[in-house]
């Protein structure tokens, strides 16, 4: 199989017989850390497989592979590999993006024969995986959606009704390039519309792409629910609003993101997820339009999330939880508490400086946010490493993928360069 392991220290099941399952996570970058520090802080063994550098540096991740990704034909080959290979049967298999969730979710049955699976089958995740199914779905229940078209060509782009400015967004991960890595693009008349269009076409194909009304606002007009459920009922959640975010207009992660109170959100979301009879870790994005007033929904991940760790500090610890719900333990319900904070510091500074530039942000209130309880993307004091390597490892990644352009999406030269820090 093609994977790479990278410096092996110690049994599967942490040495002892009696211990209790680990935890494999199918993914890598900034969401990792999170997931790998909620669940190593609770003596679960993590294993990483996938091939970003940076999470290696976690001193909670203790062993890593590289793999061929989702996508391959050796995918889901390789994973039941190592499971054989290193007797990880019964633990615990997480997913951290779209890819890895869908690759999980169409897998289900032969995944669960290894593995505790935490993510939903593929009947009920293909309803947010294809944002043109999540749309119809939310139409049919009566939340509110963002204006959609979903052009089948370029002429049919040229004669859309629509009022400017939109944005083009991908209805699904293809790939990784350049119009899945910006997330959205903006067009503000037609011509930049037909152009954009062109270029995305060229990336994705016709089918895979949304034009949508842009709905103005920035970050703090963005709030997620996030929630861990078992068959259509919510166990323990949080509404939290992106207050910061970068780039400012509509981000592409969000850099400074506060639990707080909003029952219309949640009311929202619940509703959508009742109708999946939903099972597992969510998060579900919408933003407040200011011209009608009405919160629309955006997205809906059925995996973990850039800013999954927030959860731990207020309360509602969403993979140790996760972890648990999937070896079959009691979960108490609960709600998180407000007044809570996540910050991503280093696009958090560029972020807040150019809110001051606008000023819509003074140094008083920047400074009051680090005042609440503040949990890091990247900095823990019982993991500082993660934090002074995130320069380095992630420069090397990318020096790596421009190098090796047929390597874009799981970059096997980043991983290998980073092996000795894979497992200490």
């Amino acid at each position: 199989m093609n994977f790479t392991y990278h410096s092996v220290k110690s049994a599967a099941h942490g040495g002892r017989p009696d211990a209790a399952p680990g935890a494999l996570i199918v993914g890598g970058a900034h969401v990792t850390i999170g997931v790998a520090r909620s669940l190593g802080r609770h003596g679960i063994p993590v294993w990483l497989l996938g091939n970003h550098p940076h999470p290696r540096f976690s001193r909670y991740v203790q062993r890593s592979f590289s793999w061929p990704g989702p996508d391959s034909k050796n995918g889901v080959a390789s994973i039941l590999d190592i499971a054989t290979r290193y007797d990880l049967n019964g633990w615990v298999l997480l997913a951290t993006g779209d890819e890895d969730m869908r690759m999980i979710a169409q897998n289900h049955a032969t995944f669960a024969s290894q593995f505790r699976v935490t993510t939903a089958g593929w009947d009920t995740i293909r309803w947010i995986y294809d944002k043109r199914l999540t749309y119809e779905r939310a139409a049919s229940l009566g939340i509110d959606c963002p204006s959609t078209f979903y052009p089948g060509d370029l002429d049919e782009v040229r004669r859309l009704n629509c009022r400017f400015p939109v944005i083009l967004k991908p209805a699904y991960r293809k790939g990784v390039n350049a119009f899945i890595r910006a997330k959205a693009w903006k067009a503000d008349d037609r011509n930049a519309l037909v152009s954009l269009y062109q270029r995305a076409a060229a990336l994705v194909g016709n089918e895979a792409i949304i034009i949508q009304e842009w709905i103005p606002g920035s970050g703090n007009s963005q709030f997620s629910y996030a929630g861990l459920w078992n068959r259509g009922d919510a166990i323990v959640s949080l509404v939290a609003r992106r207050t910061r975010q970068y780039p400012l207009n509509f981000g592409r992660s969000s850099t400074f993101v506060e639990t707080v109170e909003q029952d219309q959100v949640d009311n929202l979301a619940c509703r959508f997820l009742k109708s999946l009879d939903y099972t597992g870790v969510v998060e579900v994005e919408f933003k407040y339009d200011q011209r009608d007033r009405q919160y629309k929904l955006l997205d809906v991940n059925g995996r973990f999330w850039t800013w999954c760790g927030l959860g731990g500090l207020a309360g509602v610890d969403f993979p140790y939880l996760a972890w648990r719900q999937a070896l079959g333990q009691t979960i108490s319900p609960g709600r998180a508490r407000t007044g809570v904070a996540w910050m991503y510091t280093s696009r958090d500074i560029i972020a807040a400086f150019q809110e001051m530039f606008r000023g819509t942000l003074n140094v008083s209130n920047y400074l009051a946010g680090f005042r609440q309880p503040l949990v890091f993307v990247n900095f823990a004091l019982d993991d500082p490493l993660p934090a002074i390597a995130e320069l380095p490892a992630v420069a090397w990644y990318r020096l790596a993928n421009k190098l090796n352009p047929r390597s874009r999406n799981y970059c096997a030269a980043a991983s290998t360069a980073d092996h000795r820090f894979g497992d200490r």
